[in-house]
């Protein structure tokens, strides 16, 4: 016998009902209410995609992914992001590769991106804002995001371990 406080299943033959996953808007509104801003997160690892996106979305960011540097490109007119994240390392195109073409396009060319990358940032060419090496400090992550959604001078992440401008010492 069940309990009295406890859920009743459904009654014979009645469908249970299900939820639909509501599609992506076709487009975002510029300001997001309420929040630090948008994140556009690009790497191909679902892992550390998740990671990121649990950690900057707990302070406050509304979070978009893309699997990789075409993804990103695809994306980043429709979502209009604050920052973008990139990781080095990714098929069909590379996040040196997608940060070039970010900085060559005049509509993103003026957004802050970060590399999130397991490479050292002398690895790593200019063109982009900030550095942060994997693996990261939650903490780490969420300065730097929030440094680069507010415009604040890259030269200051420099003064972190393991972030700072691409081309630093600093890691």
């Amino acid at each position: 016998m069940r309990a009295p406080d406890g859920p009743r299943p459904p009654p014979r033959g009645a469908e249970v009902g299900k939820t639909r996953t509501q599609l992506l808007r076709s487009t975002y509104p510029r300001r997001v209410s309420g929040a630090y801003g948008r994140v556009l997160v690009v790497d191909d690892n679902k892992v550390i995609r998740q990671l990121i996106r649990v950690n900057l979305e707990l302070e406050g960011f509304e979070v978009v992914t893309a699997a990789d540097g075409v993804e990103c490109l695809d994306l980043v007119h429709e979502v209009c992001p604050d920052v973008i994240t990139l990781d080095v390392v990714m098929p069909r195109l590379d996040g040196i590769q997608t940060a070039a073409r970010l900085r060559a396009d005049p509509r993103t060319g003026h957004l802050p991106v970060a590399v999130i990358s397991a490479c050292t940032p002398r690895e790593v060419a200019s063109g982009v804002d900030a550095f942060l090496a994997k693996p990261f400090e939650p903490s780490e992550l969420v300065r730097m995001v929030r440094r680069l959604a507010r415009r604040e001078d890259p030269a200051a992440l420099g003064r972190r371990r393991g972030a700072g401008t691409a081309g630093s010492a600093a890691g």
